[in-house]
């Protein structure tokens, strides 16, 4: 075909697509889009091969195949030959004709023998085979292809394939992310975006050896449902319902990738952002779109799982109707399965039983049983009376030894949870934009109550505590109930979450003292991890503020299961080893104190003279003068006595400054041992930005001489991995120029911000509010600081704190995700606490600082 042609079919194909999508009418309709963008394509490809001789056949793939195209959606198609053999000039030619004409396929070459080859060796690639649709070629060809497609499949080929699905399904959700909840999902491949779908189809397809494909102008999705709704498998609620949610997603997918400009399939908070505000028209729209967003998720990934076990019913060998086991006139059990006798209506109660059976025996329900209740739950959110029968039920499934968790999500998928504690529904989908949690609060609840339930095997001081606890279901309940209060507000949830918990748990028939306990670990779920992360748990008034709160051990053991159950549900990087141990000890020190009846000061002194006396250090030693030196006990946990030793040599070896890099918990910690002076932290903290790294958390000991040991843990900022130890040298060599005040840091802090400015916006995402605030002390004021995170951060916020004559004295430095909580024990130029008259202009001044950065 002459070249001046293929550049005509070019700019009338572009033209042609950006009329498409310059439509507002037409994109807010995913279908009506995806269908004109299908149709558009599949005409220009016939009009760019009019002239080439097609003995061959040319079908589309993929979501080309589906009619279900995003504007920059990979344009999937197969070349069909009986044998390539012969025909590579035809395929070159056919395919360079396409991308000069503007259609960039991603074309795959197919002969007949390939049917039997990939059946057996490529799960992917077989799957393409009964998902085509044909564009153009021989259409003799076409017919005999699909024929031995399905010709070639046998009972026990299939049966293989669908247990590969599943396989292929799981490792998918494994990687993109097995829960419908996800925050920033893939609206393709996490649980309950699009391919939660197009699986099911496949395994429809390969189970009845048809193809789904249309040649209608509809979605290959609508076909499918409206099969599904004629066999019966779906009522027109359901189908509606599922249909709704596939095209609310697919037109989220239509839009990232219309809003980028280019193929884009994750939706992150920017995108979540602009497409709320242009979908639902009020710059106030996102919680409440994205509410609609995860309950299309969660309807999608319900039937996907639905349907994969009704798929797993059908294919795996049945069981004798003898063995059924009739657990109530309601409800029989075959093997692992549960199911209703009848077709009639389920009662609430009816419903939360067969929950209590499926949790007491880890059974599942079938198919059939699934649609009933989810087709009750609708009528039971309009009912307002209360049936005390089925509190009954409920109370029984939380105390049971195992499955807890479990069986709340699936209530939670079904719509069951939210039906029986109302209060509980405005969390389904809820989440805090910008903050970092992985999850919505719903999920996050339920994924706190599975952690905290795998501690039943854990062999960890944790576990052991866990299996001591005797009524569990206080501990789930706290669980169920501590964020509860989130979608009225964030700010003080923990407080208005302990009265609802009080208020429904009075409605189930609790006791006064069941209530009043769970109402203290609502209250206080957030105090353990804000003692333990935020301030100095060395601090006599510290420790005993925090043991002030307890009425018994039993609440102590509680709170710390919920803090750890709480923390390790955020996100699966949240959880850490560093964490874990500060917990602990925070735990260990507060035990030790109620059981023995002695206060901070008498604690920590004995502890001290526990280490001082004990057989770790020898008698009279350099080593044992040290550490009587230093006030903070923590700087025992935080060195191994080898270390310590080490510390003493250097010391006494009179080096100005000795450096020392280790690789701990995933993070390089790094340790300078100096003579302090004004603004060292800040010095320290600058010389480290400007090597690139990330301080992800400091501690500062000082001993009685005025030598201080800084111990820091960093990471690259670019890759959030430890050091590189050819890089320890230039480290090693700023920091000692940085205590001995020879470094230019200013200069050099300047000269390194462009780079960071250019790569920031692609490692800090989110926009945390700014927020200082002050806490009075014994014997300091301690400044809260939460903000963005940023690189050098906390180099201009001690360097601030300095020219504002403050000392530091203390510092924990939390990263939380993207945003940092940064705690400072200061004093002022009097070595006195901050007049509150002053905290206006601190908070002025830090402010300032940050937004600078920012």
């Amino acid at each position: 075909m002459p070249m001046q042609d293929n550049e005509e079919i070019k700019k009338q194909f572009a033209t042609a697509k950006e009329r498409l999508l310059s439509d507002t009418d037409l994109i807010r309709d995913a279908f009506k889009l995806s269908i004109q963008y299908s149709l558009l394509v599949e005409e220009y490809i016939h009009r760019a091969l009019a002239g080439i001789r097609k003995n061959f056949v040319i079908a589309s793939t993929g979501s080309f195949s589906r009619r279900e195209l995003s504007p920059f959606s990979d344009i999937d198609v197969m070349f069909i030959f009986e044998k390539v053999e012969g025909h590579e000039d035809i395929i070159k030619e056919s395919v360079t004709t396409l991308w000069n004409s503007g259609i960039e396929v991603s074309h795959t070459v197919r002969e007949f023998s390939d049917i039997r080859r990939f059946l057996t060796e490529d799960l992917h690639s077989y799957t393409q085979f009964f998902e085509t649709r044909f564009i153009l070629g021989d259409e003799k060809v076409y017919m005999t292809w699909n024929e031995k497609v399905f010709s070639s499949l046998n009972e026990e080929n299939k049966r293989k394939l669908i247990y590969e699905f599943f396989e292929d399904n799981s490792q998918r959700l494994q990687k993109y992310g097995k829960s419908p909840k996800v925050l920033e999902p893939n609206v393709k491949f996490s649980a309950g975006g699009l391919r939660d779908l197009h699986g099911v189809e496949w395994m429809y397809s390969l189970k009845n050896n048809i193809l789904l494909t249309d040649q209608r102008e509809i979605t290959q999705t609508e076909s499918f449902l409206r099969r599904l709704r004629k066999e019966g498998v779906l009522n027109a609620v359901a189908s509606a319902r599922l249909l709704q949610s596939y095209k609310f997603i697919l037109n989220v997918r239509n839009m990232l990738h219309i809003l980028n400009n280019r193929k884009v399939d994750r939706f992150e908070f920017s995108d979540q952002e602009k497409l709320a505000i242009r979908l639902l028209g009020r710059e106030d729209a996102l919680i409440d779109y994205m509410k609609l967003y995860f309950d299309a998720t969660n309807i999608i990934h319900r039937f996907f799982t639905t349907m994969t076990k009704l798929f797993d019913e059908e294919i795996s060998n049945p069981i004798s109707e003898f063995l059924n086991i009739e657990l109530d006139e309601v409800f029989i059990q075959k093997g692992n399965v549960i199911s209703a006798s009848s077709e009639r209506e389920l009662s609430l109660a009816d419903i939360l039983r067969a929950f209590y059976y499926r949790a007491k025996s880890d059974a599942r329900f079938d198919q059939q049983l699934r649609a009933q209740i989810t087709d009750s739950v609708f009528d039971f959110e309009e009912e307002e009376f209360y049936e005390t029968s089925s509190s009954v039920f409920f109370r029984e499934l939380l105390k049971l030894p195992k499955n807890v968790g479990k069986t709340l999500s699936v209530m939670n998928e079904l719509g069951v949870l939210g039906a029986y504690l109302p209060e509980f529904k405005d969390m389904v989908g809820f989440f805090q934009p910008g903050v970092y949690h992985c999850y919505t609060a719903d999920e996050h609840t339920l994924i706190a109550i599975q952690n905290v339930e795998e501690l039943e095997n854990d062999e960890s001081q944790m576990g052991q505590i866990f299996r001591s606890i005797p009524d569990k279901d206080i501990l789930y309940l706290a669980l169920l109930f501590h964020d509860i209060a989130k979608p009225i507000s964030v700010s003080g949830h923990e407080i208005i979450g302990g009265e609802i918990a009080s208020t429904v748990m009075d409605r189930l028939g609790y006791t006064e003292h069941e209530i009043e306990l769970v109402k203290f670990l609502v209250h206080h779920h957030l105090t353990m991890e804000q003692v333990a992360f935020r301030r100095n748990i060395n601090d006599p008034s510290t420790l005993n503020n925090f043991s002030s709160i307890f009425h018994s051990i039993e609440a102590l053991d509680l709170l710390y299961l919920v803090t750890y159950a709480d923390l390790s549900a955020v996100s699966p990087v949240i959880w850490t080893n560093w964490k874990s141990d500060l917990l602990y000890q925070l735990y260990f020190k507060t035990k030790s104190m109620l059981e023995d009846k002695v206060s901070g000061e008498e604690l920590l002194y004995s502890d001290v003279m526990k280490a001082i006396n004990g057989d770790a250090f020898p008698k009279n030693s350099a080593v044992k003068s040290h550490v009587e030196s230093i006030s903070d006990l923590s700087y025992l946990h935080h060195f191994s006595h080898e270390e310590i030793s080490e510390h003493v040599k250097e010391i006494e070896s009179d080096a100005s400054v000795s450096v020392f890099f280790k690789e701990e918990m995933g993070f390089t910690n790094i340790s300078i041992i100096t003579k302090d002076s004004p603004s060292l932290l800040s010095r320290l903290c600058g010389a480290l930005s400007i090597n690139d790294l990330n301080i992800h958390d400091a501690k500062i000991f000082t001993r009685k001489d005025g030598i201080v040991i800084d111990s820091f843990n960093v990471t690259d900022y670019r890759t959030h991995e430890t050091i590189d130890e050819e890089r320890y040298q230039k480290i090693e060599t700023d920091l000692i120029l940085a205590a001995e005040n020879q470094l230019a840091i200013g200069r050099e802090f300047k000269r390194v911000q462009s780079k960071w400015r250019r790569l920031e916006n692609k490692i800090f995402k989110r926009k945390e509010k700014l927020k200082i605030e002050f806490e009075d002390h014994d014997k300091y004021t301690i400044i809260d600081v939460y903000s963005p995170d940023r690189v050098g951060l906390l180099y201009q916020i001690t360097k601030k704190m300095y020219e504002l004559g403050l000392s530091i004295f203390f510092a924990k430095i939390a990263t939380k995700s993207d945003d940092v909580v940064d705690a400072f024990y200061v004093l002022d130029r009097k070595g006195k606490k901050i007049s509150e008259n002053e905290f206006a202009l601190v908070s002025h001044e830090l402010t300032q600082t940050i937004e600078e950065m920012l």
